[in-house]
């Protein structure tokens, strides 16, 4: 029997990586911007004897693709492939996720709404009444906290029940309308789908504190405001490059020590066993040494910048982030997601080139690529190092220090340069 294809849809940020961990035991990275997952992750689980083969398509808001993303999530849907459409929604904000929801139905068949997130709708006195909006769309809902798992058998069960409802692998048999034209749907459709989702949040979901996100939105003007937005974001950013670089000296000076001891003993090794000079230059002073140095500097930041910049993250400032620079970036005709992409590199420039991928315009996502490669990162700091100290040595006054005597340099870094450059002077 063939694999049952199991489409997960749904907004950007409503929990859908997370909920396709809890199907398929997988660890896919959870993000909180919108753009993240621009490809298909697969996977799959078996449940009672058959297999579930599990596709997270990127998040979309509607199946009028305007980006690389939703074009991709359009296709997959529109395609026929999947045999059940699970779409995840946030039950802290289900009016503008039944938008999507309302189209996916106009063309496929076999759909089920999974509404996550119901621990932080019940903080904010948000009550939805599954089986109403069951009634109402007339498609199994089934309601799930997914990070604790909490109602992953139901759906396991609906995903179940569904696919027994016709042959496995038939394939839709309403005409895409969003596949026909582009725009998949006219602006009538789309004021239809926007009046009904309004009619269906007030039949469906009851709210007990009417200024539930009041506390958010303060911080959001906060945060968002032209008069603190940038000085905090500055402050903020700030705090976390001096942690990265000031706490990753400690760290950085315990595995030079280490290594420079283990270098001793191998050369007490090689000594004892009768090994010739020329082969313990290249072994232990080039790939030893080279490799022990590469770690020294790089290991203790990247440790330390990319689980605070994932908290930034998880707290969903890094699109506060991307508004407040949208206006700046715009002027030298880039992205404010840009910002981002930047932070990344000073971490890692693989990784804020990887990044880039949340920017949907190709042109302004090639000016990120390019631009990208400025940003100094701590791999690139020995290469400066060693540029420097060869170029820039100059005796007695301090020179050669002075170009990495920066925010970016750490203890260890300034330190090689000092070193190379009483060697140049000296050897």
């Amino acid at each position: 029997m063939d694999p049952i294809v199991i489409a997960l849809a749904g907004n950007p940020n409503v929990g859908k990586s997370t909920v396709f961990n809890s199907l398929t035991g997988l660890n896919q990275h959870t993000g909180n911007w919108p753009g993240k997952t621009v490809t298909n992750a697969l996977g799959n689980f078996t449940y009672k004897g058959r297999t579930f083969v599990v596709a997270d398509i990127p998040g979309t808001y509607s199946l009028m693709a305007a980006s690389a993303e939703e074009e991709i999530a359009k296709d997959f849907i529109c395609s026929g492939t999947p045999d059940v459409t699970v779409i995840v929604t946030d039950a802290t904000c289900l009016e503008r996720n039944l938008n999507l929801v309302l189209q996916i139905l106009t063309v496929s068949d076999r759909v089920i709404v999974c509404v996550n997130l119901l621990d932080e709708a019940a903080k904010k006195g948000i009550l939805v009444d599954l089986q109403t909006l069951s009634d109402l769309l007339q498609v199994p809902v089934v309601g799930m906290v997914a990070r604790s798992e909490q109602g992953l058998s139901e759906l396991k069960e609906q995903i179940y029940t569904a696919t027994n409802e016709k042959p496995a692998g038939e394939k839709r048999s309403k005409k895409c309308m969003a596949c026909s034209l582009k725009p998949s749907f006219t602006e009538a459709d789309a004021e239809a789908f926007i009046k009904r989702s309004k009619e269906l949040y007030g039949r469906c979901v009851s709210v007990k504190k009417q200024n539930y996100n009041a506390v958010d939105r303060r911080i959001d003007d906060v945060v968002t405001s032209r008069r603190f937005g940038i000085p905090l974001m500055i402050l903020l950013l700030g705090m976390i490059f001096w942690i990265t670089i000031v706490g990753a000296n400690y760290p950085s000076a315990v595995l030079a020590d280490f290594f420079s001891w283990l270098e001793g003993k191998l050369y007490l090794f090689s000594a004892s066993v009768g090994s010739p000079a020329w082969l313990d230059g290249p072994v232990i002073s080039g790939v030893y040494k080279t490799l022990t140095w590469v770690i020294s500097v790089m290991l203790p930041p990247m440790a330390i910048f990319f689980p605070l910049f994932a908290l930034l993250e998880d707290f969903g400032y890094l699109p506060r982030v991307a508004f407040n620079m949208d206006h700046f970036f715009r002027k030298a005709s880039a992205h404010g997601r840009q910002a981002l992409s930047m932070c990344m590199g000073f971490g890692c420039n693989a990784c804020g080139v990887i990044g880039c991928r949340i920017i949907d315009s190709p042109r302004e996502r090639l000016i990120a690529i390019l631009t990208n490669n400025f940003v100094p990162c701590n791999g690139r700091f020995p290469t400066l190092i060693a540029i420097i100290i060869m170029y820039f040595s100059v005796s007695g006054s301090g020179f050669a220090q002075s170009f990495l005597f920066c925010p970016g340099a750490s203890t260890l870094q300034k330190t090689s340069i000092q070193k190379g450059h009483h060697s140049l002077n000296h050897g």
